[in-house]
């Protein structure tokens, strides 16, 4: 039983749980007044988390399903193919099917709650996408272009939005700016993921949006992409806190372009490794380098992510308690 559990919880992405309360803590503090009672505020916490990991987990089972055959041919991905070939196929499908049915029932009852119309739009445009992006025939991931578009708005802005939307039906123009920050860091964050697979993906005639660019326009596109949002992240934190007349607290964003400039000197190893390798005409040493430094992606993810989570966490506090 245990070991059942143990290969579910890596077929369903456990590393997800983080981030995904990234997504709550931001909603949460741009979305929560203070005139929400605490029991209130911890109901709709709970419900919005479970709904928001239920359908991370649907999306992770169902690339990990779609993808059984390709990973097994990748020697870094061992772990998650044993853990399918140890669930079982058949077994996962049934359990997808409660998953979403409960998902399905929770969502139903938090829009009774709190009548508000857009968490069903927005669950069923985050559902489908992220289904559509794993399997075919859409099977946006393989699909170019396509592949960033559906990856930002499933893993940044939807999550986000149905967050947000849990605990208010205003919408806030800086909060829009920060989710757009959000939004342009997680994808260029992402990218080095694409890095890592770039080889074994072009091998394949896997055409993500990465193999498309090549690996110098993808490097230089992920650089512009952190930079660019972490820069529009935080202008929306300095903005509010100058209005709500906290401008003591603004002091902390130097955090975001702390945790910002750490991630991009790894990038632009990255972009160095990657002309490197444009010169080299397929040197195998090179092509080592560039997997096992953008291997670490996984660490410059958590960087990001936690460093926006604290800020809005601070966010939080200045709307209970200041």
């Amino acid at each position: 039983m245990l070991e059942t559990m143990k290969s579910l919880g890596i077929i369903s992405r456990a590393e997800f749980l983080l981030p995904n309360l990234g997504s709550l803590i931001m909603g949460l503090a741009w979305g929560a007044t203070p005139s929400t009672g605490i029991s209130e505020l911890a109901i709709l916490m709970v419900l919005s988390f479970t709904i928001i990991n239920l359908s991370s987990v649907i999306g992770a089972q169902v690339n990990t399903l779609s993808d059984r055959e390709l990973d097994s041919q990748d020697e870094r991905k061992k772990q998650l193919v044993e853990a399918m070939n140890s669930f079982g196929a058949s077994r996962l499908k049934k359990v997808l099917i409660i998953e979403f049915t409960l998902t399905t029932i929770l969502v139903s009852i938090f829009i009774y709650i709190q009548q508000t119309p857009i968490l069903l739009l927005l669950w069923i445009c985050g559902i489908s996408l992220g289904c559509a992006y794993s399997l075919p025939p859409t099977r946006l991931k393989s699909r170019s272009w396509l592949a960033p578009i559906s990856l930002i708005l499933v893993l940044a802005f939807f999550p986000v939005l149905f967050a947000y939307y849990s605990f208010t039906n205003e919408l806030n123009p800086l909060f829009l700016m920060s989710l757009t920050g959000l939004a342009l860091t997680v994808y260029g964050v992402i990218i080095s993921t694409e890095i890592r697979d770039y080889f074994g993906d072009k091998s394949m005639g896997i055409e993500t949006f990465t193999v498309h660019l090549g690996l110098i326009k993808a490097s230089i596109l992920a650089i512009t992409l952190l930079t660019v949002g972490a820069t529009l992240t935080t202008i929306a934190y300095l903005l509010h806190f100058v209005q709500s007349q906290h401008l003591f607290l603004s002091i902390l964003l130097i955090t975001v372009p702390i945790a910002a400039s750490v991630v991009l000197k790894q990038f632009r190893k990255l972009y160095a490794f990657s002309k490197e390798d444009a010169m080299s005409n397929g040197n195998g040493s090179i092509e080592e380098k560039i997997v096992n430094l953008s291997s670490h992606n996984p660490h410059w993810i958590m960087t990001i992510t936690q460093t926006y989570s604290i800020i809005a966490i601070v966010l939080l506090v200045s709307k209970f308690m200041l």
